[in-house]
């Protein structure tokens, strides 16, 4: 939001400034008593001028002046514009221009008084103008503020229902934890495989019933879900199944992530693409350029004869769970062209 206002404040100016100039250069005449270059100079630095008592008045006299109970700062602060004003307007066209350029805007020995008189007609505008920008600049910030407020309130509500549903769909978790344990425990002497997947299907549920007062985990956990999750896959689908799961950059420890971030992605994947051609592999890559920063790549070929009408996370649901979770702090591009499909997910942790 700053940087933005700050952005429309150098345009408003350039704009001021190419309009003073180009009416000074177009209705320049014969008759003017002064040069077109000396004309110039002096509409310029007579905008500096009014760029000074612009921004005292926008940065110093109203947000200070315009608080409960501080009227007596913005009383001497208005008093104080005829010398800001007139006091850079003399810096500029009767010390500096004559330092360097040779000549001056008035005649030498001008009374004091004359001058203040002269430069007070210019206050009025520049001032009501400061006023303004303070007026619609808090006003941005207010908006931004609810907004951010409404933000939280919805996540806050998503979350709440997320708890119930969960809630109203679990049938005691803890004990399918136990069982699959003690499953674990019967199946290894029979088939190691068929131990294999329930470990994987244990991990899996631990991670879910994984309770985190602030909704994160840890994204090394994070990475591991998702390897529990392709083990199982493969498992499944034996010497059919070809997904390359790579992590490059800075090593994965002590970061934070949402909780199931990452899965929606590889779930999407693996349900409508094809992890059946060795040359065509489902690829998903973890990269982080710094410690702070993730990158998440899937990239899969398109299964031209899905038959599942289910359609797993709909990518609405994952840009406004991002959305929720990380206002400005994210990049999701998707692209497909009919034949693969690409999610690439940048994320400031």
């Amino acid at each position: 939001m700053n940087r933005r206002i700050i952005l429309y404040q150098i345009l408003g100016w350039a704009l001021v400034l190419g309009y003073d100039l180009f009416f000074a250069s177009v209705n320049y005449g014969p008759h003017e008593k002064v040069s077109l270059d000396k004309l110039l100079l002096l509409q310029g630095t007579f905008l500096l001028s009014t760029v000074s008592l612009f921004y005292y008045c926008y940065l110093v006299v109203f947000p200070l002046g315009l608080r409960p109970g501080r009227w007596p700062i913005l009383v001497l602060g208005l008093l104080g514009t005829p010398l800001v004003f007139a006091a850079s307007r003399y810096l500029l066209q009767e010390i500096l221009l004559p330092l360097f350029f040779g000549f001056r805007n008035y005649y030498p020995g001008t009374p004091l008084l004359f001058y203040l008189k002269d430069n007070a007609y210019y206050l009025p505008p520049t001032i009501v103008l400061a006023g303004a920008a303070v007026a619609i600049r808090d006003a941005f910030l207010r908006e931004k503020e609810r907004e951010n407020q409404r933000q939280l309130q919805a996540l806050e509500q998503a979350r709440t229902q997320a708890e119930l549903a969960f809630l109203r769909t679990q049938i005691n978790p803890h004990f399918l934890y136990n069982t699959l344990n003690y499953l674990y425990a019967t199946a290894y002497p029979v088939s190691e495989e068929l131990a294999e997947a329930i470990l994987r299907l244990s991990d899996l549920m631990r991670y879910l019933l994984h309770d985190s007062p602030d909704g994160q985990v840890d994204l090394a956990r994070e990475v591991e879900y998702v390897e529990n999750y392709l083990t199982i896959h493969r498992l499944r689908f034996e010497d059919k199944f070809f997904v390359k799961f790579t992590q490059t950059g800075q090593p994965v420890g002590g970061q934070r992530v949402a909780t199931l971030l990452l899965i929606p992605f590889v779930e999407n994947a693996l349900k409508h693409g094809v992890v059946s051609q060795a040359a065509h592999p489902v690829r998903i890559g973890l990269h982080l350029p710094a410690p702070d920063q993730l990158e998440f790549t899937v990239e899969n070929r398109i299964n031209q004869h899905q038959k599942d009408a289910t359609t797993g996370v709909g990518l609405p649901n994952i840009r406004r769970r991002l959305a929720l979770l990380y206002p400005d702090r994210h990049v999701l591009t998707v692209h497909s062209d009919g034949l693969t499909y690409r999610a690439h997910l940048v994320l400031s942790l």
